[in-house]
């Protein structure tokens, strides 16, 4: 049997097409799941302080483009200041109080676990 080879190339095409969407789709769904994951983290492991723990429930994220980012939506101001510490008014310091850093390491490595696992099924 023999096959044009204008047919083999459509053909290839045809099937990396096919092949490029699925991974994309996985991608997004993956990157979705990590994304909700992280903020889970982040809510637990946020400080909290003695009278509520508004800045640890502030936690989300949202796509923008093909990319997810957590954010803090009402306290952003604040995630510099707690994960690296800042000066008081009067001298000395605050010391940092590291929370988004490790949920970040463990995030980018449930990623790249998850989507390894789910482009070989």
């Amino acid at each position: 049997m023999s096959i044009n080879i204008e047919s083999l190339a459509a053909e290839l095409n045809r099937t990396l097409a096919i092949y490029a969407r699925q991974t994309e789709e996985k991608v997004d769904v993956v990157a979705e799941k990590v994304a909700s994951d992280g903020v889970e983290l982040l809510k637990a492991n946020s400080p909290k302080s003695p009278g509520g723990g508004k800045y640890a429930a502030s936690w989300d994220y949202k796509k923008v483009g093909k990319k997810f980012i957590i954010h803090n939506k009402k306290h952003y101001r604040l995630t510099h200041l707690l994960e690296k510490g800042h000066a008081k008014v009067n001298g000395g310091r605050v010391s940092a109080r590291v929370h988004i850093a490790p949920v970040e390491n463990r995030v980018i490595n449930e990623f790249k676990e998850e989507l390894r696992r789910g482009l070989s099924e």
